[in-house]
């Protein structure tokens, strides 16, 4: 096969305006992007996959051009990287119709289809919180409010999603190739309650019982006064108000340290979600809308 003819060195006609991959490159470089190309398609056909990765990486880095985009992705797809394939046909394509030749964008747009139906899958979020940072497999995403989409490989993924007030939601998700997702996701802010150590009648309990003795401590006192010092009662009322003293103070103490203790009861937030078949060309997705 012929190396492509945007790969060529020769720059555009005067005639016309130049194209955006032509703007700002020296003819060094497109030379130098010229003989990696060559070097790349030579390992290319003997199917020496990941050297000739290294040569088209090496040729984008002194040109982007989008035909050196879609040749790296028929090299990714043959090293099993659909997801870094896709990408590099979204670049090749970027710049709209008329980028490419058209039997080249045709074979660009239907290798995009197949990876999307077949191998590949997208998530996509949906977040009205301000302030609040969207995180997919423990890596930073976004920040709300706002949507994003992100094509994935099937499987298990994580979205995660933070918030200050708030508690941290963490969705494992489920998405396969072919398929489309879609659920909402319902959050509120965390619910603050106290709750006791102790039942409240504990240290009520302990100060009534105290007073009580003290009251009878009181009464034997006075018996003992009416009796003319009767050694019996007076060492009774004296181990009734010491008791009573006793227990008054550990009720005051209990009653003090029964203050109600503070505490976040997290909601986690539900979701569902629902698969079906793609009712389109789009990527199979996750769209889940993120409620605060």
């Amino acid at each position: 096969m012929p190396p492509p003819a945007a790969v060529e060195t020769s720059s555009p006609r005067a005639s016309r305006p130049p194209r955006p991959w032509h703007q700002g490159i020296s003819d060094d470089r497109k030379q130098r992007a010229h003989e990696l190309f060559t070097e790349a398609r030579a390992l290319h056909r003997r199917m020496m996959f990941a050297e000739a990765r290294v040569k088209y990486e090496e040729a984008l880095a002194a040109w982007e051009h989008p035909e050196l985009r879609l040749y790296l992705a028929r090299v990714l797809k043959s090293l099993g990287l659909p997801l870094v394939a896709y990408e590099n046909l979204r670049l090749a394509l970027r710049w709209g119709p008329g980028t490419l030749a058209p039997e080249t964008e045709q074979e660009a747009r239907a290798a995009m289809r197949a990876l999307m139906e077949h191998e590949l899958a997208a998530i996509e979020i949906r977040c009205d919180e301000p302030g609040a940072a969207v995180l997919l497999d423990d890596k930073p995403w976004f920040v709300g409010p706002g949507a994003e989409r992100r094509m994935v490989t099937p499987g298990e993924h994580v979205v995660m999603v933070r918030r200050d007030g708030y508690s941290t939601v963490v969705k494992p998700i489920l998405v396969i190739a072919g398929k489309e997702a879609s659920g909402q996701l319902a959050r509120r802010v965390d619910t603050v309650i106290g709750q006791p150590r102790w039942p409240a009648w504990v240290p009520w309990t302990l100060l009534g019982a105290g007073a009580a003795l003290g009251v009878a401590g009181g009464g034997l006192m006075w018996s003992d006064a009416a009796h003319k010092g009767d050694q019996a009662s007076g060492d009774l009322a004296i181990g009734a108000f010491v008791a009573g003293g006793a227990t008054m103070i550990t009720g005051t103490v209990l009653l003090l340290m029964n203050r109600p203790q503070v505490y976040r009861v997290h909601d986690r937030g539900e979701v569902e979600i629902e698969l079906r078949p793609m009712a389109s060309l789009g990527p199979a997705g996750l769209s889940a809308r993120l409620v605060f």
